[in-house]
């Protein structure tokens, strides 16, 4: 099912990501270049099962390995070290991020044909949305 998940994804858009950064205590100059920054995502699966999702920018380019289910450590692209667990639920790929006795999600699903982002902190949700680049 991550299947169509795969290929490069360009980010068209992002919404209310600011206050997501800011609910999740990034600090103000790595939010001033997180504003400006439209990176690609990268989604592979190999023969192994590993998902790898890229995000890659001109300022920063991170990349996470996991299996479905399968808790890892992460360190983020603003430097958080997390405890990160990546599952399929309905579709979509939610990513769960704890720190700091913190969490947040980031949902990822396709919808008419486009990738799109859901970060989610408490009540603060960023929208962030990616075309097939191709």
């Amino acid at each position: 099912m991550v299947e169509k998940f795969v290929g490069t994804w360009k980010m068209i858009s992002s919404d209310n990501f600011d206050d997501y950064m800011k609910a999740i205590g990034v600090g103000f100059a790595t939010r001033q270049v997180g504003n400006r920054t439209k990176p690609n995502l990268v989604v592979s699966v190999d023969d192994q099962g590993f998902v790898c999702l890229k995000s890659q920018s001109t300022f920063k380019t991170t990349e996470i390995k996991f299996k479905l289910n399968e808790p890892f450590e992460e360190t983020t692209a603003d430097d958080r070290k997390t405890r990160t667990v990546v599952t399929l639920e309905n579709g979509k790929l939610v990513q769960k991020q704890s720190w700091d006795g913190k969490e947040t999600n980031i949902e990822r699903e396709i919808e008419d044909g486009k990738l799109v982002a859901k970060c989610i902190m408490g009540d603060v949700i960023a929208v962030r949305t990616y075309v097939m680049e191709g």
